[in-house]
């Protein structure tokens, strides 16, 4: 394989020198340009595998050269140097494409990491099937999840319960360069508030009682992959403030320690709420919502999307059962009803019909779709979503009752709930059963 090859741009000599000689122990081949101009035109002649630019040159800004390449240099990664602490013109950057930044003085070490993630975007293979249908909206997300997989920019995912915001969350991590790194899910509305700084920034051994030993929290377990913040519009405004500053200065100070320590995940976040609408209410902070949100990423409600709802229904009733079909009438039912519970409506409702069905042949009587069905924001919704979870709750307690009764057989649990192997093992996947 061949050494990969950096541009840097950089009007200071002593930056392009301090440049050269980290990429070079790196094995990292450079060249260097003092302005827009030379920039543009070895941009044109030579093939990079990544460009550093910083932001104040002679004959122009660095972002004007990244929205530049993303026109005549679209497959190198772009990052920015920064004057410290201009968080402003960084969300700018990575808004116009920007792979990172970088804020002067020069952070080395933070340097590497984001070098390394930038030659790792070669090696992102596709993940877009999983996220499936042929609809125009679904086309239109997977190619953003494209764009964004490349970039390490804050994502923030929106749209309705149920739509499968985590997938998506999940699909840019596994599309991206830090795809060997950890991916850590966290439900910010399942945390106890008082439980919330320790869970998130560790501690260290007797910070208060009942810390015997050293903790790593949330943040850190994420290092070099990705942490996605769920349900983030449920964070106390007093975390808010200080989920902000572990973004804008990618560090982490644990309860109880004397220093802060690095902090090198991508942060992806999701809510169904309305965040905009919170700001304005002075339920969230604003500096955090337009940090967050650098590039907003919505995921359409499954009545939106057409016929993907049918190729959905198959793909779900093969993997709870490979000898059961759907009647062409409940084509035509699924096509009409509205599903205020997404993709995690159709779900339950094919899960019941196939523990439910006798025939081989899954009819619309079967499916117990509700007349007049809301859409989200609507209390019967809620009520719908909150029967769900209890559903849920039901059934992961029978499944752990009867496999501690035939001592985790997982073939005699099945027979003893009245459901196939293969249904049993796609719920005990489902539920989260270890």
């Amino acid at each position: 394989m061949s050494q990969p090859l950096a541009l840097i741009i950089d009007d200071e000599p002593d930056i392009c020198e301090l440049l050269t000689l980290t990429l070079g122990r790196m094995d990292i081949r450079t060249e260097t340009a003092a302005d827009v101009a030379s920039a543009k035109a070895l941009l044109e002649s030579t093939a990079f595998d990544l460009c550093l630019t910083d932001m104040r040159l002679p004959d122009g800004d660095g972002l004007e050269l990244v929205e530049w390449m993303q026109a005549h240099a679209a497959g190198v990664p772009v990052a920015v140097i920064t004057a410290h602490g201009n968080v402003e013109t960084a969300v700018q950057a990575l808004k116009l494409g920007a792979f990172d930044f970088i804020s002067k003085p020069l952070d080395l070490k933070n340097l590497r990491n984001i070098v390394e993630n930038a030659l790792k975007l070669e090696q992102a293979g596709e993940q877009q099937a999983r996220l499936q249908g042929e609809s125009q909206p679904m086309k239109d997300l997977r190619e953003m999840v494209d764009k964004v997989a490349r970039s390490q920019a804050p994502v923030h995912i929106s749209g309705e319960s149920g739509t499968g915001k985590e997938l998506v969350a999940h699909l840019i991590h596994d599309s991206g360069p830090r795809a060997d790194g950890p991916f850590v899910p966290v439900n910010c509305g399942a945390i106890p508030a008082e439980l919330m700084e320790s869970e998130f920034f560790g501690h260290r051994k007797g910070s208060f009682t009942g810390a015997v030993s050293d903790k790593i929290g949330l943040v850190q377990s994420a290092d070099s992959g990705t942490l996605f913040l769920d349900e983030i519009a449920d964070l106390p405004l007093a975390m808010q403030v200080k989920l902000l500053r572990v973004i804008q200065e990618k560090t982490v100070r644990p309860v109880g320690a004397s220093h802060e320590e690095p902090a090198n995940a991508r942060i992806l976040s999701a809510t169904h709420k309305k965040l905009g609408q919170m700001v304005t209410a002075g339920e969230f902070r604003e500096d955090l919502y337009y940090r967050i949100n650098v590039i907003e990423l919505p995921v359409p409600a499954l009545r939106d999307r057409g016929d993907d709802v049918i190729e959905l229904a198959e793909h779900i009733l093969k993997k709870l059962s490979s000898s059961i079909s759907l009647d062409a009438s409940v084509k035509q039912a699924l096509l009409t009803y509205p599903f205020p519970g997404n993709v995690r409506e159709l779900e339950n409702m094919l899960e019941r019909a196939v523990t439910l069905c006798a025939s081989g042949t899954i009819f619309v009587s079967d499916l117990n779709l509700r007349s007049a069905a809301p859409v989200e924001d609507s209390p019967a919704t809620f009520t719908s979503t909150d029967l769900s979870n209890q559903v849920e709750d039901v059934q992961r307690q029978a499944i752990m009752e009867a496999l501690e009764k035939t001592r985790f057989n997982k073939t005699a649990a099945a027979k003893l709930l009245g459901l196939s192997f293969r249904q049993l093992r796609y719920r005990i996947k489902k539920l989260g059963i270890e």
